[in-house]
């Protein structure tokens, strides 16, 4: 039935035969919409001429879905009307499914509605309405629009015939292309008597019937791109007289005042204007602008979100670099500390082993000066000559003492210094390094300054305590230079004392043979004669001097 219905609406021969062929009882299921959509394209809107009436056909298609969508609840127009607003919604809305109407549309469409009723227009609650619909949806489907126009929400104060009445005149504007329509009086071209006529202005033709229901139609003129009008002088009693001037022939009508009759010229002349130019009717032209500019619109939103991340995507990367650097920075930061704290936890060793071997040569001095006393109540009985080189004996021996002492501390000061050297030129690396990077960083872009004023400032602290440190360095370095220069005055002085008691000694010895009482032990002999001590002390001497040495080292 419905293949039957669409094909005489449509004015295509119906092909039952095919139909049956198409949708034989087989072992592949049911019928449903999938398989009926090949069928409808194929067999039928493939043989569409275009020669059907599109009322009649947007009225079957009404029938079949009208029943199941409409709403049940009370509206303020008929179902004629809402027919009406049902195809007009088929023209306005996307060309895309599910179908809908953007506010763009409904606005256009309500503006008419309004204009048609003389009613004014509301944008401040046009406005309200599409700020809550833009933040459900993107638009409204033909039921929804039908319960809004239905809903009188845009019409309040109109009745129910003036809501109907602007229905129909947009209806026949957009859809049926009615440009103009109305009575004027028209002159018979065989009788010439006057006529009152209702006359439908479409895009290229002229209708004309007895009434406004449309019903007798009682001629018709064709306009094309040679048609043109004119307005003629009032003759023969009839006023607002105008001509409409055709390939064959010409029509002498009459309109009820002179804003009607310039309404007419003004309206059929730009209808003629459009054949020639082969532009679409203004409406359709309009609806196809406005379809392309909120394309447009919709492009650029798309390139500006795209733009939007990709700025949002060089910023991430951005924050990501910042965060590195800090990281580094941090990093560098700890380090430093960490070097800091191993070099305070070197001198503090030093410290404690330089106090150490203090305590240690104070012990061993303790103890050779007990035994120098030991030695010497032993040898109160000599004569003073024995006494006096035994006191030379012992200023040589601490001499010496003092002169080895001395070389300790030249070698220690040696050492210190060139650690601190060392810690000086690494700090000084690491600070040009941290200054570099201070100023790769100042330079790399001018709207990062004052993101990284506070890293600066911190390094720069970094930087001044690092200066401070060096200072203090340099401070100790020179301490233990004049320390080195002290020892080095120190070790000079025992090498003139010692040359000056070997000279004495020598002295001495060459002049007085001292003749000591015989020893059990084997004495040594030197270049001055006897040994003062035995071979024994001469061993424990050497023992103590291997100890210390090795002690310094």
């Amino acid at each position: 039935v419905l293949s039957h219905n669409l094909c005489t609406v449509l004015n295509v021969p119906h092909d039952p035969v095919a139909l049956e062929e198409h949708f034989r009882d087989d072992d592949e299921g049911p019928v449903s919409n999938q398989g009926y959509m090949p069928y409808l394209n194929k067999f039928i809107l493939e043989k569409v001429q275009g020669n059907f009436d599109k009322v009649e056909f947007n009225r079957m298609c009404w029938t079949l879905c009208a029943k199941k969508n409409l709403s049940k609840s009370p509206l303020l127009i008929s179902d004629e009307d809402a027919f009406k607003v049902w195809v007009i919604f088929n023209f306005l809305s996307e060309d895309k499914y599910p179908l809908i109407i953007v506010p763009e549309e409904i606005e256009y469409l309500l503006k008419k509605l309004t204009e048609a009723m003389g009613a004014g227009w509301q944008q401040e609650q046009f406005d309200h309405y599409k700020i809550a619909l833009n933040t459900s949806r993107e638009g409204l489907s033909a039921w929804e629009l039908i319960d809004l126009i239905g809903s009188g929400q845009f019409s309040k104060g109109m009745d129910r015939q003036t809501v109907s009445m602007a229905i129909n005149e947009v209806f026949n504007e957009l859809i049926l292309d009615v440009l103009k329509q109305g009575y004027m009086l028209k002159k018979g071209h065989k009788r010439k008597n006057w006529t009152e006529r209702w006359f439908v202005l479409k895009p290229n033709i002229i209708s004309y019937y007895i009434s406004e229901d449309l019903k007798d139609k009682k001629g018709d003129i064709i306009l094309d791109g040679n048609c043109c009008v004119e307005a003629l002088p009032d003759k023969d009693g009839k006023k607002c007289l105008f001509l409409i001037k055709c390939l064959d022939k010409s029509f002498e009508i009459s309109a009820s005042d002179k804003k009607k009759k310039q309404e007419w010229i003004q309206a059929i002349q730009t209808t003629v204007n459009l054949l020639r130019a082969g532009s679409p009717p203004p409406h359709k032209e309009a609806r196809q602008k406005r379809k392309e500019l909120r394309r447009k619109l919709l492009a650029e939103q798309e390139e500006l979100e795209r733009q939007m991340k990709e700025l949002q995507t060089a910023n991430e990367n951005k924050q990501k670099e910042l965060e590195t650097v800090r990281k580094q920075l941090e990093a560098a930061a700890a380090r430093a500390a960490e070097e800091e704290k191993k070099r305070l936890q070197t001198q503090v060793e030093l410290q404690d082993r330089f106090s150490l071997e203090l305590e240690r040569e104070k012990m061993v001095r303790q103890k050779m000066e007990e035994q120098v006393a030991q030695k010497s109540s032993e040898l109160e009985q000599y004569l003073q000559r024995v006494r006096e080189l035994e006191e030379m004996y012992k200023q040589l021996q601490e001499a010496l003492e003092d002169e080895k002492q001395a070389r300790q501390d030249e070698e220690t000061v040696r050492k210190l210094q060139a650690r601190l050297l060392e810690e000086e030129s690494a700090k000084r690396a690491e600070l040009e390094k941290w200054h570099l990077q201070q100023q790769q960083t100042i330079q790399m872009t001018e709207a990062e300054k004052q993101e990284l004023e506070n890293q600066r400032m911190v390094k720069e602290r970094a930087l001044q305590v690092a200066m401070q440190q060096l200072e203090q360095l340099e401070l100790e370095r020179k301490e233990a230079l004049a320390q080195y220069e002290e020892v080095k005055k120190k070790l000079e002085t025992a090498a003139n004392n010692t040359k000056s008691w070997k000279d004495k000694v020598a002295h001495h010895e060459g002049l007085i043979r001292l003749i000591e009482p015989g020893s059990k032990n084997p004495h040594l002999i030197t270049n001055w004669g006897p040994a003062a001590f035995t071979e024994a002390e001469l061993k424990q001497r050497q023992k103590s001097w291997k100890g210390k040495k090795a002690t310094s080292e």
